[in-house]
């Protein structure tokens, strides 16, 4: 077999000023990488759901506004899904279907609440989205039980739901620059939280022997 028959598994046209995806990419039905970050791109087409393959997925750093209802098509993705800095508010529903995905990032975009769809999303190792307007979270936040990271920095929380208390496996939340004016009791039900992170907050002081029984646990305040 030449080289040119080899199939191509990893493909990445980051920063190519593309505009837009070009058609052959869409037959690369082999891919399992794949990087369209810093393109500009406004639109992802529908026929993404024909790369079956796919296990990682960077669509971070363009302009788009939405994401097509086909990604739930993605039935192999279970590494990364970057979606980081654009202009998105919504996702689709059929997200939600994406049950192995271990790694999602939302950061710097224009949400003003998770989307439910995420809280399927019960593969998630690690959740992302620091930079948005999220004014709160779902109850439904405690769907998420293999979660261990959870990044919220920079957004308009002033409190947690208490479900956040069935996040077991959380070892790291990050509230950093939020306006937090209190926080669920439930905090000190997570047995395996290492880091929470409360810098930059103004509008909280973590009471002296909450701080102190997370400590006693084995979390780290930061404040």
């Amino acid at each position: 077999m030449s080289g040119q028959d080899e199939p191509i598994r990893h493909l990445s046209l980051w920063k190519q000023r593309l505009g837009t995806v070009p058609d052959y990419v869409w037959g690369l039905h082999d891919l399992e990488t794949l990087v369209l970050a810093d393109n500009g791109l406004t639109v992802v087409s529908p026929r993404l759901t024909a790369l079956t393959r796919l296990r990682m997925l960077d669509l971070g750093h363009n302009e788009l506004t939405s994401v097509p209802e086909t990604i739930s098509g993605l039935v192999n993705l279970t590494d990364f899904l970057y979606l980081h800095d654009n202009e998105l508010a919504t996702l689709p529903d059929s997200l939600g279907n994406l049950t192995r995905l271990r790694y999602l990032n939302l950061s710097e975009n224009e949400f003003t609440a998770l989307p439910a769809a995420i809280c399927r999303m019960t593969g998630l190792i690690e959740l992302r989205a620091s930079d948005n307007e999220l004014g709160s979270l779902p109850d439904c936040i405690g769907s998420l039980s293999s979660l261990r990271e959870l990044h919220l920095r920079n957004n308009n929380l002033i409190t947690l739901p208490e479900s956040i208390g069935r996040l077991r496996t959380l070892r790291q939340l990050d509230l950093r620059g939020n306006p937090i004016t209190d926080l669920p009791s439930s905090l000190l039900d997570l047995p395996r939280l290492e880091k929470l992170d409360l810098r930059w907050i103004t509008t909280f002081s973590m009471p002296v022997a909450t701080a102190a029984q997370l400590e006693a646990n084995g979390c780290v305040v930061y404040r």
